[in-house]
C-alpha cells in the first residue's frame, strides 16, 4: 500500500507539472511545485511553504497536503528561494530556483525531522496532524470567505496590474501576498544542523503568511453561521472555479399530514419522504477583471423559492419558469480602486436574515422566521466597495423584495454595511427601502432593516471542545400607504408591521469533526405581508395576492410565533455534512400541516386556489364562504384543510459542497 501511495504522489506531482506547463503555453507567468518528504521518504503534510522571489519583489505561501504535495500557480519568472517550515523541527531553505515564463518548475524539499523535546501529548498532536487527511494549522493562511455570506470579493487581479492569487487559495480569499511595493523580502537562513546525540530546542510554529489587502481574507472566517466552512478549494483555474452542492434530506413530521406536505418553511417542503432539496453546479468565471457568477437550483428549490415571488404574475413572459432553475447567475467588472469596487447584474443572493440560502453553510437546518421568511434572492445591481479588507459598503438597486420582475412600479433600493473588526467578530447591517412589493397594491410601500452580530468567544484548538461561537439577529420593518400603515391609526388603516429575532450557539469539537448548535427566535407580522402562505391546494404569493380563502392575508391579521431547535453536525471531511436536526416551532392561528393534510380530496390540487374547494375536490367557483357552503351543498359541504398551532419534526440530511 505505500508503496502504491508514493507512485500516486510522484504521478499527481507529475500531472501537475504537465497540466500547468499545457496551460501556460507562451504566457508570460510560470509556476511551482513539489514533495516535501521527511528524512524516511514519507510525505509531510501541514508544512508552511514560503516561495521568496531573492530580489525581494513577491513573496508567496501556501501549506502542503496531506500527500506532501505543495503548488504555486501564475509566478511571476525569476529566482526564488523555498522556506519549509514545521512545528518543532529545523527550517529548511532551497535557494536558486528558477521559475521560467510558460513552464512549470519543480522543486522537492527533505526535512530532517527530529523527535520534539515537549509532551507527548504534543507529540502525538504533531503527528496527528502530519498524517490526518483534515487537519489544518491553528492559524490557517486562507480564510474561507465565499460569495453566500460574505459578499463577492474582488475577482482575481489581472498579473499586470495587482499581485497574484496562489490557485490552491479557497474562492474569494484572493490575493495571498502583499503588493510587490510593500512586499518585505524574507530572510534565508541556511538550514541547521544539530550536534550528534543532542535534541536540538523546539521551535515555535511557523507564522503563515497573512494576506493585509484582498476582503476578509487574513482571518479564518469558517466559523461563520451562513458562511461555508471549507478551507481549500478542490479546483481551480485562472479563468474559472467551479463549485457543485448537492443537498438531500428525510424529514418526519409528527403531525403526520396524509398528504406529505408541509408549510411555513423555505427549506423543508415534503414529510416522510427522501427528498432532493438541492442540487447545483455553476461557478465563478473571472478573467481581466471581467467577472460572472453562474449556480443552478434543481430539485425542490426550483418550485418551493419561485412560489413566494408573486411579482412573476405581472405581464408575460413566464419569469418563473424561465428563472427557476438559477439561484445566481450575474456578470460584472471588478474595479482595482481600493480595496476593490465590483459591478454586478443580474440575480444575486440576498444577505437579509444571515443564514445562507444553501443549507450547507449554516449551523442548523431550518433556521427561525427571521431567516426563513424574508428573501432569499434580488434581481438587479449589486455594487461592492471596500475602502478597507475590513469593511463592505455594498448597494443594492433591485426589482424589489425577492422579485425576479417588478410587482408594481417603484423599484427597491437596499444595501449591506458588513464591518469584521477582530477575528472573532463580524457585525453585518442590512436595509431595505421604498419598494413597492405588493402585487395589485401600487401604493404600499415596504421599509426594512436586519442586524446581526456574530462573536466567536472561545477559540481553544488543542482542546476536545475547540470552538464556541453565537449570532444574534434583529429585524423591524412595517408597510405604509394603500391602506395600512406602521402603528396603525384610523387615518393610515390597520397596523402592517415585522418584528422578529434569533439567537443560535454553536460548539465545536474535535478538531471540528463535530459540531452542535441550539437556538431559535420569534416573530410578530401582523398583517402577515412576509408569512409564508401554507399552500393549501397549490396556493402561491400571486394567487394569494387575489383571494386566499383558507390562510388570509388580509390588513392587520394578527401572526406571532417562536421555536426552537437542536442541531447535531457529524463532518468527517470539509466538503461533507450529516446532520441530524431535532424542530419544535407555535403560532397564535392555526398554521402548520395537520395529520388532516391541506390538499383537496382525492389528494390532487384542482387548480383553483382563489375559491374554496368543496369535499368532492372541486373548485366551489365562490370566494366568500357564505356563498361556497351554498355552492358545495351537494358535493358534501366545503373542504378545509387541517391547519394545526404547533409542530414537531426531525430530519436527517447529507450536504455536500466543492
Amino acid at each position: 500500500m505505500q508503496g502504491w501511495r508514493s507512485v500516486f504522489r510522484w504521478v499527481t506531482v507529475l500531472a501537475v507539472l504537465l497540466a500547468a506547463g499545457s496551460a501556460m503555453g507562451q504566457m508570460r507567468w510560470g509556476a511551482l511545485t513539489g514533495l516535501i518528504l521527511d528524512s524516511a521518504n514519507k510525505p509531510v503534510g501541514g508544512a508552511t511553504i514560503t516561495a521568496a522571489r531573492e530580489d525581494g519583489s513577491s513573496i508567496r505561501g501556501t501549506i502542503s497536503t496531506s500527500d506532501g504535495i505543495y503548488s504555486f500557480s501564475d509566478m511571476a519568472p525569476g529566482t526564488y528561494s523555498i522556506i519549509a517550515q514545521w512545528p518543532g523541527q529545523p527550517e529548511v531553505t532551497i535557494s536558486g530556483v528558477q521559475v521560467t515564463a510558460g513552464r512549470a518548475a519543480r522543486a522537492d524539499v527533505t526535512m530532517t525531522t527530529l523527535p520534539l523535546v515537549s509532551s507527548t501529548a504534543a507529540e502525538g498532536e504533531a503527528e496527528g496532524r502530519a498524517s490526518s487527511p483534515r487537519s489544518a494549522p491553528a492559524a490557517p493562511l486562507y480564510a474561507s470567505v465565499p460569495a453566500s455570506a460574505l459578499g463577492s470579493f474582488p475577482s482575481r487581479y489581472p498579473p499586470a496590474t495587482a499581485p497574484v492569487r496562489d490557485s490552491s487559495a479557497p474562492e474569494g480569499a484572493g490575493s495571498v501576498n502583499p503588493p510587490p511595493a510593500t512586499a518585505p523580502a524574507p530572510s534565508t537562513p541556511a538550514p541547521s544542523t544539530p550536534a550528534a546525540n543532542q535534541n536540538p530546542p523546539a521551535q515555535e510554529p511557523a507564522t503563515p503568511v497573512v494576506d493585509n489587502f484582498t476582503p476578509f481574507a487574513d482571518y479564518d472566517w469558517t466559523w461563520l453561521n451562513g458562511n461555508p466552512r471549507n478551507k481549500e478549494t478542490a479546483f481551480d483555474t485562472k479563468f474559472f472555479t467551479p463549485e457543485i452542492r448537492a443537498d438531500v434530506n428525510y424529514v418526519y413530521d409528527f403531525n403526520r399530514p396524509q398528504d406529505d406536505s408541509m408549510g411555513g418553511s423555505s427549506e423543508l417542503f415534503r414529510s416522510n419522504e427522501i427528498q432532493l432539496e438541492q442540487l447545483g453546479v455553476g461557478g465563478d468565471f473571472h478573467w481581466d477583471n471581467v467577472r460572472a457568477r453562474i449556480m443552478t437550483q434543481f430539485g425542490e428549490y426550483s418550485t418551493a423559492t419561485v412560489r413566494n415571488d408573486a411579482s412573476y404574475a405581472k405581464g408575460q413572459w413566464d419569469l418563473a419558469d424561465a428563472y427557476r432553475y438559477l439561484s445566481e447567475a450575474y456578470g460584472g467588472y471588478h474595479v482595482n480602486k481600493l480595496h476593490g469596487i465590483n459591478f454586478d447584474v443580474g440575480i444575486f443572493m440576498s444577505y437579509i436574515g444571515l443564514f445562507s440560502y444553501y443549507n450547507f453553510d449554516n449551523w442548523a437546518y431550518q433556521p427561525s422566521y427571521v431567516s426563513s421568511n424574508t428573501p432569499w434572492f434580488f434581481t438587479g445591481v449589486r455594487i461592492q466597495i471596500f475602502p478597507t479588507h475590513h469593511l463592505k459598503i455594498e448597494p443594492w438597486i433591485i426589482n424589489g423584495w425577492q422579485s425576479y420582475a417588478s410587482a408594481n412600479s417603484r423599484k427597491g433600493l437596499g444595501g449591506q454595511i458588513k464591518w469584521t473588526p477582530t477575528r472573532w467578530m463580524n457585525i453585518i447591517s442590512n436595509n431595505y427601502g421604498l419598494g413597492h412589493d405588493d402585487l395589485y397594491t401600487p401604493n404600499r410601500a415596504r421599509i426594512h432593516t436586519d442586524d446581526s452580530v456574530e462573536i466567536k468567544y472561545y477559540d481553544k484548538p488543542e482542546k476536545t471542545l475547540d470552538k464556541m461561537a453565537f449570532s444574534f439577529t434583529g429585524d423591524m420593518g412595517c408597510e405604509f400607504g394603500g391602506g395600512v400603515s406602521c402603528h396603525g391609526d384610523t387615518a393610515g388603516g390597520p397596523k402592517q408591521s415585522f418584528l422578529g429575532m434569533m439567537f443560535y450557539n454553536r460548539w465545536w469539537f474535535d478538531k471540528d469533526l463535530f459540531g452542535f448548535t441550539y437556538g431559535g427566535g420569534i416573530i410578530n407580522n401582523p398583517g402577515r405581508y412576509l408569512v409564508l402562505l401554507p399552500p393549501i391546494n397549490g396556493e402561491t404569493a400571486a394567487s394569494a395576492a387575489i383571494n386566499s380563502p383558507y390562510f388570509t392575508e388580509n390588513p392587520g391579521d394578527p401572526f406571532k410565533a417562536w421555536d426552537t431547535s437542536a442541531t447535531f453536525d457529524y463532518m468527517p471531511r470539509q466538503w461533507l455534512t450529516f446532520r441530524f436536526e431535532g424542530d419544535f416551532r407555535h403560532s397564535n392561528v392555526p398554521y402548520w400541516s395537520g395529520a388532516g393534510g391541506i390538499t383537496p380530496p382525492p389528494g390532487s390540487n384542482n387548480g383553483s386556489p382563489t375559491q374554496y374547494a368543496c369535499m368532492n375536490g372541486n373548485a366551489s367557483g365562490q370566494t366568500v364562504l357564505s356563498a361556497a357552503t351554498a355552492s358545495c351543498a351537494p358535493y358534501g359541504g366545503v373542504w378545509f384543510p387541517d391547519l394545526r398551532r404547533r409542530e414537531i419534526f426531525v430530519d436527517f440530511a447529507i450536504l455536500v459542497k466543492f
